[in-house]
């Protein structure tokens, strides 16, 4: 998201390979240089100089809510049919869930980290490493236009797991600590998803993440 409200689809972003001065986080304002992609036409994709990156500073939490709220859609719908391909919505009635995965589930998602780290600008070790979820998240909600459900594909839920994992001591403790944060926490303060279609199929929508974000009532601009 620009300072102007344009949505923004940043790739490929190596976060393991970042310098210092270039890592940066959910909430921080980044500048970068970049150029349209090749293989993806939607408006808000941008192909990263990854050395351009530089961080300049964050957005403080009291900041956020009357920055984004004016620019949450009412549905996926709504945001498809105005031809974005990134939105923010403001679920209601959600439920966070798990489902373990198959054993040979995690051995593809290996052999796919693998095939990313050879396909890479050089061979890296760090993502050919990774280790997945053995978990699929989910969220169950409904929008203006209906019900949903869709994996949550948003990257720091897996960390948290993992992190979770290393601070409980175990996998469930982790999952328990999850949903709390997501069925009780997150609903009660306010959140935001942010969603978006596929490059390649267009009315596919996926849940990219889960955004913190106290509801001000505020009404969207779109």
């Amino acid at each position: 998201m620009t300072a102007r409200g344009e949505f923004k689809r940043l790739f490929p972003i190596r976060f393991r390979h970042l310098s210092d001065g270039a890592a940066f986080k959910r909430w921080d304002w980044v500048d970068f240089k970049f150029r349209p992609p090749t293989s993806d036409r939607r408006a808000e994709s941008c192909h990263v100089m990854e050395d351009s990156i530089t961080v300049n500073g964050s957005m403080s939490p009291k900041d956020r809510a009357s920055f984004l709220s004016p620019l949450v859609s009412a549905s996926i719908k709504e945001a498809e049919a105005a031809g974005r391909s990134l939105a923010l919505i403001r679920p209601r009635n959600t439920r966070f869930f798990y489902k373990a995965k198959k054993p040979d589930e995690i051995e593809q998602e290996r052999r796919l980290y693998a095939e990313a780290a050879r396909q890479g600008s050089f061979f890296d070790e760090q993502l050919k490493a990774l280790e997945p979820s053995p978990y699929d998240f989910r969220f169950k909600f409904e929008d203006a236009t209906g019900p949903h459900d869709c994996a949550n594909g948003d990257w720091e839920a897996h960390a948290m797991f993992f992190n979770g994992r290393r601070r409980e001591g175990s996998d469930q403790a982790a999952l328990d600590w999850m949903s709390k944060t997501f069925n009780e926490e997150y609903p009660r303060k306010g959140m935001l998803f942010c969603v978006g279609n596929m490059a390649k199929r267009h009315h596919t929508w996926q849940l990219l993440g889960v955004l913190r974000v106290d509801d001000t009532g505020q009404t969207s601009l779109f």
